[in-house]
């Protein structure tokens, strides 16, 4: 019996960009918004759902971004940034800061964490990190925050993302 080869790369993709998209959409999750604060001082905010922990010892947790994203030169640079999951009724917010526009942060309460990084009140639950570590992979980076500090709103319902359209919790 010979052994087989074991490929060195992955083979090319038998499904379109669209197709891909749609089943990713099947997975359901949560909803955040990464903050931050620029040396300048002005206030970085935007909606991402690719949230994830990464170890307990120590305590890393994940996103990542399109290397598109104007924020991304502030992100890759600074020392802190907040990951705020989103409670049901933040729904608003997370509409906000998934799309490109002036004045963002305008009527926002927030306070402020680890390296200036901006806390949004009424989150089900924020994690303050340290920028530890960055990954590029394809069309995105994928940041690796070590949470220094974390906080959570006990009995919040989170608000969840699937298929394209915002739910909330139903038990089972």
């Amino acid at each position: 019996m010979t052994p087989t080869a074991i490929p060195s790369q992955a083979g090319q993709p038998s499904f379109s960009t669209r197709e891909f998209r749609a089943s990713l959409a099947m997975f359901a999750t949560g909803v955040t918004i990464v903050t931050a604060r620029a040396a300048s001082g002005e206030l970085i905010g935007l909606t991402a759902n690719s949230f994830n922990s990464v170890s307990l010892e120590p305590p890393l947790v994940l996103w990542s971004l399109a290397r598109a994203a104007g924020s991304l030169p502030t992100l890759s640079t600074g020392s802190h940034y907040a990951v705020n999951i989103l409670a049901a009724d933040q729904k608003e917010l997370a509409e906000r800061f998934a799309a490109k526009r002036d004045g963002r942060w305008t009527g926002v309460a927030w306070t402020e964490g680890a390296g200036g990084a901006p806390l949004l009140t009424g989150s089900a639950a924020v994690f303050e990190c340290f920028n530890r570590s960055r990954y590029e992979e394809g069309d995105h980076v994928i940041f690796v925050g070590e949470v220094e500090r974390c906080s959570h709103r006990t009995g919040a319902a989170p608000l969840l993302f699937h298929g394209g359209r915002f739910y909330t919790e139903h038990p089972l």
